[in-house]
Order: C-alpha cells, then sequence, then structure tokens
C-alpha cells in the first residue's frame, strides 16, 4: 500500500488515522501508518504539550502529525467572553428545558466543563502551533479549510507538509492556490464536519481539480477494500478517522458510549449541527432530534453552539444519559461492531486491500495462481 506520499512521509502504509487520542495516534504510527492527532480539545498550551511529550516516546521515532481547527480568516480582538454574550437567553432555556425532561443531574459544585469547542479560536490555535513546532510533526493538517497564508509559510519554514480537509472540487481548488500540499477530500460519510457529496463522487472530482497535489479519500472508509477503491479513484492514501473509536487505545471515559458505536448500524447517524452550528456527522439521538426539531429555536451558527452546549455535553457525558449521548461518527459505523487494538484494525486493512488487488487482478485476467 505504497504510493509517491507514504514514500515522501517515510511511512510503510498510506493509512493516514486521525485521532483525539495520543495513545491511538502513536499506535497507528507504530503499526506503519501515519497517526494524526487532533488538537481542537486543548485550551491549554501545556497540556499539548504533555500529550505531545507522549507521543513522540511511544512512535518509535517514526513519523506523525496534528490537526487543528484553524479559520482562514483571522478575526483580531473577540475574546470567548464576548462570544459568550452574543447567545440568546432563548437558546438557553432551551438547553435547560431539554436538559431537566431527561433528567441530567447538574455538575458537582466547582466541577467545570471538561468539553469546550474554543480550538477554533484563532489565539488558542496559534498559541497550539507554537508548542507544535517544537516537535518534528511532518504533517500539520486543518480541519477548517485553508489555514491563513502565514501558518502555511511557517509550516513549510520547518519543512511540514500542510493538508487541508475538502467536500468540494471548488474548495479543493482553493487549497491548492492556498500553497497546500495535500488535499483531503472528504465524502459525506464521514464523522465530524463534512460536505453532501459522496466520497465515491468526491474523490476522483478533488484528484482532477488538484492535480499533480496528493489527495487523501475520506468519508465512510473503514476496510482495506475501501482504501484500493480509494486508490483507484486517484488518491495517494486514506484519512480514516471513526473507526478508531472503539479500538482498546481509545479513551472516550464511556462503557455507554462505547456500547452505543458497537451497536449502532450505518443508519443510526445524522448530519446535524447540534454540536457546533456547523453540519457534522455524529450519532443520531434525542439529543440531535431536539435541536433538528422545526418548532425548536433552532441551532446558532459557529462558534455559538459549540460554546452554548458545552456544559450540556460534559452533563450528559459524565452521567452517561442513554437517550442523549452520543459523539461524532461517519457511516461507518456500521462495520464498527467488536472492540479491537488499532494493531488488529491496522492488520485486517492491508489483508482487505491485498484481497481487492487479487480480486481485480482475477476479474482482469492477470492472475498468477
Amino acid at each position: 500500500m505504497e504510493t509517491e506520499l507514504s514514500k515522501r512521509l517515510g511511512i510503510e502504509q498510506a493509512i493516514f488515522g486521525f485521532t483525539p487520542f495520543p495513545a491511538v495516534a502513536a499506535a497507528i504510527t507504530r503499526a506503519g501508518g501515519f497517526g494524526v492527532l487532533g488538537a481542537v480539545r486543548y485550551t491549554a498550551a501545556d497540556d499539548l504539550k504533555r500529550d505531545l511529550d507522549w507521543l513522540h516516546e511511544h512512535t518509535d521515532g517514526k513519523p506523525y502529525g496534528l490537526d487543528v481547527v484553524m479559520p482562514a480568516k483571522k478575526v483580531e480582538g473577540v475574546s470567548e467572553a464576548d462570544i459568550e454574550a452574543m447567545i440568546p437567553e432563548g437558546h438557553r432555556q432551551f438547553v435547560r428545558d431539554t436538559l431537566a425532561e431527561h433528567g441530567v443531574p447538574e455538575l458537582p459544585e466547582g466541577e467545570a466543563s471538561g468539553w469546550r469547542i474554543t480550538g477554533w479560536m484563532e489565539q488558542v490555535a496559534r498559541n497550539q502551533l507554537d508548542v507544535a513546532f517544537d516537535y518534528p510533526i511532518r504533517l500539520l493538517a486543518n480541519a477548517l479549510g485553508s489555514p491563513p497564508a502565514d501558518v502555511v509559510q511557517r509550516a513549510h519554514d520547518h519543512g511540514v507538509l500542510v493538508a487541508a480537509l475538502a467536500g468540494s472540487a471548488r474548495h479543493a481548488r482553493h487549497h491548492a492556490d492556498a500553497g497546500i500540499d495535500v488535499v483531503v477530500a472528504q465524502g459525506y460519510e464521514a464523522g465530524g464536519h463534512t460536505g453532501e457529496i459522496a466520497s465515491m463522487v468526491l474523490v476522483p472530482e478533488v484528484v482532477e481539480a488538484v492535480n499533480p497535489l496528493p489527495v487523501l479519500a475520506a468519508g465512510g472508509i473503514g476496510s482495506g477494500e475501501q482504501i484500493a477503491a480509494g486508490l483507484a479513484l486517484g488518491a495517494q492514501g486514506a484519512w480514516l478517522g471513526s473507526l478508531w473509536l472503539t479500538t482498546t487505545e481509545a479513551d472516550l471515559h464511556s462503557r455507554a458510549l462505547t456500547a452505543k458505536l458497537l451497536a449502532a448500524g450505518s443508519g443510526d447517524t445524522v448530519r446535524s449541527r447540534a454540536l457546533t452550528g456547523k453540519p457534522a456527522r455524529q450519532l443520531r439521538t434525542e439529543w440531535t432530534d431536539a435541536w433538528d426539531d422545526p418548532s425548536g429555536p433552532g441551532t446558532l451558527p459557529m462558534p455559538l453552539q459549540g460554546l452554548l452546549v458545552a456544559d450540556a455535553v460534559s452533563r450528559i457525558q459524565k452521567y452517561e444519559v442513554g437517550s442523549l449521548l452520543g459523539t461524532p461518527v461517519g457511516q461507518i459505523v456500521g462495520r464498527m461492531n467488536s472492540e479491537r487494538t488499532v494493531q488488529q484494525e491496522f492488520d485486517e486493512l492491508t489483508e482487505g486491500f491485498e484481497r481487492a488487488v487479487d480480486r481485480i487482478n482475477r476479474i482482469a485476467g492477470r492472475s498468477q495462481s
């Protein structure tokens, strides 16, 4: 499963694994892929430094990367408090009413929310980069399009490739114009923020739009056969995120949530604005249904929605309120029906890839057996 991009990065297999968990990222890298640590939850630079120290020590000198959430346009002089003040009281009351309806307890006195979408803020993301460039990261990915031009240049000055996610060929061309090195073509099936075009259509469109830049196929990929399909469509690797959520190295802090993921089918997700204000695929729950109900107040734009629901999400997770408990995850959740190690998942991916290649060779009359 080698490609020009995998050789350039010095990895054995063209499998790129995005994850918020350092242990998962390290295991992906050790298995021969490329672990990418998601930084959005790190509001304190010291916390990111701690986990990058650990990641660096547990990757056996093999390459890894970092994923940030940074808007292309810089906004000066706006604090989190300023943003919080923009949230209407009616929306706050809707959150209180919904939690009360489902009997969700308050957090203990003095316990702060452990979940806040603040990594999107300009200064937070830049603080993350100040830390990250002290480490030998090989790839910097941005989940909100192209990062600012000075960030791209700074990465290049450190010898770091820059990747950006795209949900359309138009977005991909913008990335190419911005000097991005790798485009991640993320289809509608993907978990988290995603567009409206399915992977089978999107990947070849993006490959053609940004040629000769390398493209990674993403969205709905969880088998070696699907990786082979992505490469057949012109991609130079696959970007996988959801698949790692049910690995033994993942730290979801909730057996109930793990059980829901293992039991879910591919039709049990929904593309909703309930979590961040931007369309994001996640498990469908009574929480997403409440926000998507036309009789409700509707969601707020990003980043207001994320700040509005932060405490609520922490309470739902802490008390494992089953009817409301969810997480971003793609349609590939239907294949995630057992807990396995990252290495076991990786072995199955590579074996599936070989099966697919052998099958195509037989169909084409090229089999040697």
